[in-house]
């Protein structure tokens, strides 16, 4: 079996010895209703209602949707519809922390004994995809037929520079990793759960094998150290061979994908009643005085997770949510900690200098590193041209946005904003068409 296309990175993964250790809770959290796929949570508390840790105040407000819950016990400030940073329409929760951390009293451990009660502890837990994506789990996992599925696969890839937090996981809650796998099997019926990690983390290897070694139908895999290894359909073909189809789910390749993390938040909920409401968050960077995993309330501004690292080297330029291919530049340190965040990262003036482009050589290494074998120097030619037929053709809209065409060009060609870009256009054309056609069918 061939591998698909890739680069190799430096690893820079100076925080994985680093003992995640919490943060002093911050004067007050802000609490997006959106930290998932789907529709927006909808508020059920209001400004000066008392809150305590783990109570509901968003409620999911839909299927595809997922419930938020009280980082910090407290006041609720406001309510607000605007972002403050951004000034986009987006509801959140402000609550002013008492420091107090009292739990609410309404918190229960869930009685699992069944499919249904599985998957409706999952819900009520408010987890989502923490590796990224945040697709709410419970959606992920209720299928209408559960023997369509042959794989569940723990992704335990982490192949961004820099994070380590889902390394964190797999060395400090191997056990709950353990048990997590084993209600898998137990609930959903799959036969076959593989944790597929990268072969640069032989601790975690190590010891998930060893504790895994007496479990049938679970299986510990090595895998190359090659980005994005961790990205959904890259890790599927790599496990099991299989190809996603194109516009459909994993699902419809008889494979269900979970990051490790999310699975070990699955397991203290079942265990302990308390919902999602912290995260391992890795803080690294050029300008970072003293890197570390931390453990934040989610809601947290990013602010907080630096100072309690030693703050700020004063030649600081970008600071990024998540890893340096795929993480967002941020415009204020008052942005809050998301149930997906894994990395905050900040980088000095030197290392944020983006370089200067030059034109294309026509060398072909986008098209040979990319994962899903597009061709980025045509699509980024469509874009110019404004032709969103090729976009079509060029099958623009299955980019990944990894990073890997921008990151072995010679020229430095900035590929992957010219694709976001271009996949915008071909979405208005899609939608255009859409309408056109729909008009004249009423016609």
């Amino acid at each position: 079996m061939r591998k698909l296309g890739g680069v190799r990175v430096p690893h820079r993964k100076t925080t994985a010895a680093s003992v995640p250790k919490p943060i002093p809770i911050p004067p007050e959290v802000r609490l997006p209703m959106s930290m998932h796929i789907g529709a927006p949570a909808s508020p059920v508390v209001k400004a000066g209602e008392a809150v305590k840790v783990g109570q509901v105040i968003g409620e999911a407000s839909g299927f595809v949707s997922s419930p938020i819950h009280a980082s910090v016990s407290g006041t609720v400030k406001r309510v607000d519809d605007r972002d403050p940073v951004t000034g986009l329409r987006a509801l959140s929760v402000v609550i002013a922390s008492d420091g107090e951390q009292a739990p609410y009293g309404g918190l229960r451990v869930p009685d699992v004994r069944d499919t249904d009660s599985f998957l409706a502890a999952v819900r009520d837990s408010g987890t989502v995809g923490l590796g990224g994506a945040g697709f709410p789990t419970a959606v992920k996992l209720t299928v209408k037929d559960a023997s369509a599925i042959d794989y569940i696969l723990i992704n335990c890839a982490e192949c961004e520079p820099y994070i380590t937090s889902d390394t964190r996981t797999m060395l400090d809650e191997t056990q709950l990793l353990a048990e997590g796998a084993q209600l898998l099997r137990e609930y959903l019926g799959t036969k076959d759960i593989v944790f597929g990690i990268e072969s640069n983390k032989p601790e975690a290897i190590n010891k998930l094998t060893a504790l895994m070694a007496d479990k049938p139908g679970i299986e510990v895999r090595p895998l190359p150290s090659l980005y994005p290894q961790g990205g959904e359909k890259v890790l599927i073909y790599h496990i099991t061979g299989r190809r996603v189809p194109e516009g459909k789910l994993p699902l419809d390749a008889g494979v269900i994908v979970l990051n490790c993390t999310t699975l070990s938040a699955i397991v203290k909920y079942i265990k302990t009643g308390m919902p999602l409401v912290s995260k391992c968050v890795t803080v690294d960077g050029s300008a970072v005085k003293s890197p570390a995993n931390v453990i934040a309330p989610i809601g947290a501004p990013l602010s907080a997770l630096f100072d309690f690292c030693g703050g700020l080297r004063g030649d600081v330029k970008k600071v990024l949510m998540g890893g340096p291919m795929m993480g967002v530049s941020v415009p204020s340190l008052d942005m809050p900690v998301l149930k997906a965040t894994n990395a905050a990262l900040a980088f000095s003036e030197k290392d944020s200098r983006l370089p200067e482009e030059s034109p294309c050589i026509r060398c072909g290494r986008c098209v040979s590193h990319c994962p899903m074998g597009l061709m980025p120097l045509n699509i980024e030619r469509a874009y110019h041209m404004k032709r969103p037929e090729m976009l079509e053709a060029y099958k623009a809209h299955l980019c990944m946005e990894c990073g890997c065409c921008a990151y072995s060009c010679p020229a430095k060609r900035m590929l992957v904003q010219y694709i976001k870009l271009a996949k915008a256009m071909l979405s208005d054309y899609r939608s255009a068409k859409k309408a056109g056609a729909e008009g004249g069918e009423a016609k």
